[in-house]
């Protein structure tokens, strides 16, 4: 009897896959920015790292003493006033709803539905492209190049998140790939399940290629269900 696959170990939670993030700052606008028709402002206090993300974050700090922390954009510089709300210009770091942002402005840190806090578009070097305005909703091209139809009271940073070419960088040393995957929580290294032998995984038996489909069930027991599970479709994509 061989041993559990890596994709059980993985799933049932043990310390060896449990992540390791130190995380300073949660991010997500104010609850005072949410629905203010008013001009609101705030400075950009710090810039800083958190473990697991990889683009850096801006503590933004309000008039009150209020503190509230975004990914930071391109361009963003300690001590630049940011201006939120409706009646904010259009300008890098500065926050908006998207019902007030024209045609071909690049925003980022979106938020799905009004008041979530920005849970989309927030990777190093991404971006979102408004493209029209219908009604009470916005029409964006998101970075996977399909259109999203969002509220346009949702809030978004404008300009493109910072840090995008944190992978063109070399790991140089196995260590530093190491640690960043850990921070990740993802298994490295990760050997292929067809070079193994077929008592470690379903896949192994062979070094060249896997002779039958990849594709599995939903409803596979937990040994077997590695690869393409429940795919609704295969094969290459057509352009």
């Amino acid at each position: 009897m061989g041993r559990r696959i890596r994709a059980q170990r993985i799933g049932r939670g043990s310390p060896t896959f449990k992540a390791s993030l130190k995380r300073r700052s949660t991010l997500g606008y104010p609850s005072m920015v949410i629905g203010s028709s008013n001009l609101v402002l705030g400075y950009v206090k710090e810039l800083h790292h958190d473990s697991g993300r990889g683009a850096p974050v801006a503590e933004i700090v309000l008039e009150d003493g209020r503190t509230f922390s975004v990914a930071a954009v391109e361009g963003l510089h300690v001590g630049q006033i940011i201006e939120m709300g409706a009646e904010a210009s259009i300008k890098p770091g500065n926050i908006i709803p998207l019902g007030k942002a024209p045609e071909g402005t690049i925003v980022s840190m979106i938020e799905l539905k009004p008041g979530d806090g920005g849970k989309l578009v927030r990777a190093p070097g991404t971006y979102a492209t408004v493209m029209s305005q219908v009604g009470d909703k916005t029409i964006l091209l998101m970075p996977s190049k399909k259109m999203a139809e969002l509220s346009s009271k949702s809030l978004a940073v404008v300009g493109t998140v910072a840090g995008g070419g944190l992978h063109d960088k070399p790991f140089l040393k196995a260590g530093k790939k190491h640690h960043w995957m850990k921070a990740k929580h993802r298994p490295y290294p990760r050997t292929r399940g067809v070079a193994m032998v077929p008592a470690f995984h379903p896949f192994g038996g062979t070094r060249k290629k896997l002779g039958r489909p990849e594709t599995v069930s939903r409803t596979a027991p937990p040994g077997r269900k590695v690869g393409l599970i429940s795919a609704k479709r295969t094969g290459r994509r057509k352009r």
